[in-house]
């Protein structure tokens, strides 16, 4: 027990001894939230002697569950099965695995990233555009709705045909056994819901569920946590509701802000001594964070003592502030500090280019992260496709796309009437070509394409074979019998593309060596739980969005346009109180010295535009300025609202009215004025 409580301080101490009913641990930035959450797991089974099998400890990330499940094991002596901890769509997979049969669909599913995702969606439908379609399909998978919900429901023609694109893509991953990454918690969460004995089930297995990172939780997610927890209340949840910035992609506050009103009787515990930044910035990010109304409240308390000001670098254009910034780093650099310990973030990816140039012209190293990622690179997609077919015949999308990689003399006419052929035999592409006589297939390609086609059948054949019998040798075969390398042949980036091939096959081999069990259709479904965070490593520079750097802490920070319209957005669809916790986020990065830069113009959508200093500055504390200092309302255009007399209602518009917010709000019909310290948000 000494082992498990000797580096937490009393908030902590508490939390962790909680184990029984539901908890909330609000965890401020930089304040031991994992070290809380793997301490708890950790008593829970060494003291408390709860089985590992009984706990189920779920985050975001396989940067954060690997880390997380390292620390647990470090603490515990005896745990003859490890506890399951992982990401929600890690648990929703194996879930799957397990249960999918109850909705007649086969275990040996292939998951779909995003970049699959909009290849379908495009073959469906090239007119729309793709990005919107995705995005709405998403939305519906997290609602729960069927296409046909989707089509009751849309009024518009356009999203009356997104709805229909929805059925058709549905039908597509039925029909080759494919499942996206929404999939993996609304089927989760369906088959618990039409299986009530299956849901009883699974929560008698998990009595104790952990949950990091609470606030990016979505409505669906919730949901399923509910289903988990119906024959018992052991929920622990940790999280900040300061660092919600995922409302974009459907993340909700109000799970973390109204956690006591979904699992009653819930214990809260405030985690606000700050183990990472110097006592300057904590300051700033505590005096912005104050201007948001929405917030359970707490305030970040510095353990590490003063430290230097936060610098604010002021600029002419983005080209100066690029070189002023890169002079800083290189000065950073020759002072001894490590490259991997600089990163520059902002708040939209545009404003990257201007750095990277500047950073390029003064020879410094640098990781995008976000950018292209390695397993994104078309030679990559490659080899994932042929290990795809090969695990799973019937996989028509990944078959279409090696069926001419190395070149095998097909066009595209040629593999579309092969294509058609196949659906009107109600078939995989595959099985049509291995049965089909060789002078069917004649009457579809020309004579040599038939015969190419059939043994190219037979070598797929004769290469699944050989990766149910040894998995390690399994990628030099692949490489041997297809020659894949000499796809890039000649290309002007030949060499750059063979040696992310051979990167690959390293990291199969790795794979293949610490989880010698594992098949192929496992390594394929742990590429597509990669995350963008899975990039940061090795000795570069990092640049990235606010998005991508949370959970992340840097020594020297420079966070780049600190402008009005660039952090914060600002205009039709933003929510101040969220570019509030964007900032916030971005300042609890630093942990030695944090500088704020601006710029007076910027070169964006083609055009010079002059700027305003972001009203961040003033909030922060950090100088006067033009703007003047306000606490934001809290409501928006749409939100529902409730008055003591007219009952619920909704925001129109907002306006300023003196010291106070106007709200005109539509009660059914009926629209009112009202000052906003007179109804209250639903």
């Amino acid at each position: 027990m000494k082992k498990i409580f000797e580096k937490l301080n009393k908030a902590q101490s508490l939390a962790v001894k909680q184990t029984e009913g539901p908890v909330l641990i609000l965890a401020g930035a930089g304040s031991g939230k994992t070290t809380t959450i793997v301490s708890r797991l950790a008593y829970l089974i060494e003291e408390i002697g709860i089985p590992a099998s009984n706990t189920l400890t779920l985050t975001f990330t396989n940067k954060a569950a690997k880390e997380m499940r390292e620390r647990a094991l470090g603490m515990m002596t005896q745990v003859a099965y490890p506890p399951l901890l992982c990401t929600f769509h890690k648990f929703g997979l194996l879930f799957l695995k397990f249960n999918i049969h109850l909705l007649n669909r086969e275990n040996n599913f292939v998951v779909i990233d995003t970049d699959d995702k909009k290849r379908i969606i495009k073959k469906i439908n090239s007119e729309m555009p793709t990005p919107l379609i995705a995005s709405e399909i998403s939305r519906y998978k997290n609602s729960l709705m069927t296409p046909d919900d989707a089509y009751k429901q849309a009024e518009l023609f356009n999203y009356q045909q997104i709805a229909k694109i929805y059925e058709e893509y549905e039908v597509y991953l039925n029909e080759n056994n494919l499942v996206d990454f929404d999939d993996l918690i609304s089927l989760t969460y369906k088959l618990l819901e039409q299986n009530p004995e299956l849901a009883e089930k699974t929560s008698k297995k998990y009595q104790y569920i952990m949950i990091d990172e609470y606030q990016d939780t979505n409505e669906l997610q919730l949901k399923l946590l509910q289903k988990l927890c119906m024959t018992h209340k052991n929920i622990c949840v940790v999280g900040d509701d300061d660092q919600s910035i995922y409302g974009w992609r459907g993340a909700h506050i109000r799970n973390i802000m109204e956690f006591d009103q979904d699992f009653i009787g819930a214990s809260v515990f405030k985690l606000e001594e700050n183990y990472r930044s110097k006592e300057p910035i904590l300051k700033i990010a505590n005096s912005l964070i104050e201007h948001n109304r929405s917030r359970l409240g707490k305030k970040l308390i510095p353990t590490r003592g003063g430290g230097e000001d936060v610098a604010i670098l002021n600029s002419n254009d983005e080209n100066e502030e690029s070189r002023k910034i890169a002079q800083q780093i290189n000065k950073l650099l020759d002072s001894g500090i490590r490259a991997k310990d600089i990163a520059v973030l902002y708040r939209v990816n545009v404003l990257s280019r201007s750095i990277e140039e500047g950073l390029n012209r003064a020879g410094i190293a640098y990781k995008l992260v976000g950018g292209l990622r390695f397993y994104d690179r078309a030679e990559i997609k490659d080899l994932i496709s042929y290990i795809r077919v090969i695990t799973n015949f019937h996989d028509d999308f990944s078959f279409k796309r090696i069926i001419n990689k190395p070149k095998r003399g097909l066009g595209k006419a040629s593999i579309d009437k092969i294509e058609l052929a196949a659906h009107a035999n109600s078939t995989s592409i595959f099985e049509y070509i291995t049965h089909v006589s060789i002078a069917d297939l004649e009457n579809l390609v020309k004579k040599k394409n038939a015969a190419t086609l059939k043994d190219f059948i037979k070598k797929i054949a004769e290469v699944a074979k050989v990766s149910t019998e040894s998995t390690y040798n399994f990628v030099e075969v692949l490489e041997d019998t297809f020659h894949l390398k000499n796809i890039y042949a000649g290309m002007q980036d030949e060499a750059e593309r063979i040696l992310n091939m051979d990167e690959f096959y390293g990291l199969f081999r790795d794979f293949v060596k610490n989880y010698p069990e594992s098949s192929l259709d496992e390594f394929l479904n742990e590429l597509t739980l990669q995350s963008e965070q899975d990039q940061v490593e090795g000795e570069s520079i990092y640049m990235m969005s606010i998005h991508a750097s949370k959970g992340l802490e840097f020594d020297h920070l420079f966070v780049i346009g600190m402008e009005e319209g660039f952090l914060p957005l600002v205009g039709d669809g933003s929510d101040l109180e969220e570019e509030r916790r964007l900032g916030y986020v971005a300042f609890t990065r630093a942990k030695e010295t944090l500088t704020l830069s601006h710029a007076g113009s910027r070169f964006y959508k083609g055009r010079r535009t002059d700027l305003q200093k972001s009203r961040f500055f003033n909030e922060a504390g950090l100088c006067e300025g033009s703007l003047i200092v306000e606490k934001n309302t809290a409501f928006k255009k749409g939100d529902l609202v409730r008055h003591k007399v007219f009952g619920t209602g909704r925001v129109i518009g907002v306006s300023k009215s003196g010291r106070e917010f106007k709200l005109n709000i539509n009660f059914a019909g009926t629209k009112r004025e009202i000052l906003a310290s007179f109804v209250e948000r639903l």
